[in-house]
């Protein structure tokens, strides 16, 4: 699998050192032990500003997915969401109903609280799959779980292939 992927967790106490970052670590290594290279990681505090910028930042033309955690649910001060507006040239609501689904599947019903969003941004030639996870480690289980079989062809019809 030739896919490349950046991580940014979103996450007010994690980015000031308040608390340990386990989240994103999760990702980066279920990405790698399925064989994605994982580039780029970053920690951001909970502010459309700082998540857009982020995002933005590690997803340079080399990055086919980026992966966010935390920041998704309905507190005042989960932004991950609205921070997508600005950078999606287009959602694919699919993979973040999947992911629901699959948490819901697994006994959690409080994963349809999540408003995680997917979508693809696109930033000159480069197109690049934008997907957002819960912050618990067994939200990114989950959505891993569902996002991993989908990359190969992901990354292949952004870079323009057929199906």
């Amino acid at each position: 699998m030739n896919i490349k992927a950046a991580v940014v967790t979103v996450s007010d106490r994690a980015s000031l050192g308040e608390r340990e970052d386990i989240s994103g670590p999760t990702a980066v290594r279920l990405l790698e032990e399925a064989g994605v290279q994982v580039l780029e990681t970053a920690v951001v505090h909970d502010d459309v500003r700082a998540i857009a910028e982020a995002i933005q930042n590690v997803a340079y033309e080399e990055i086919d997915v980026v992966i966010t955690t935390g920041g998704t649910g309905i507190t005042p001060q989960d932004y991950t969401a609205r921070a997508m507006d600005p950078l999606l040239r287009f959602e694919i609501p699919g993979i973040a109903e999947a992911i629901r689904f699959k948490g819901v599947q697994k006994g959690v019903p409080g994963a349809l609280l999540s408003r995680g969003r997917a979508g693809v941004m696109v930033g000159g030639k480069n197109r690049t799959l934008i997907i957002n996870l819960a912050g618990s480690v067994s939200a990114v289980e989950d959505g891993m779980e569902v996002i991993i079989p989908i990359l190969p062809h992901a990354a292949k019809q952004m870079r323009g292939a057929d199906h």
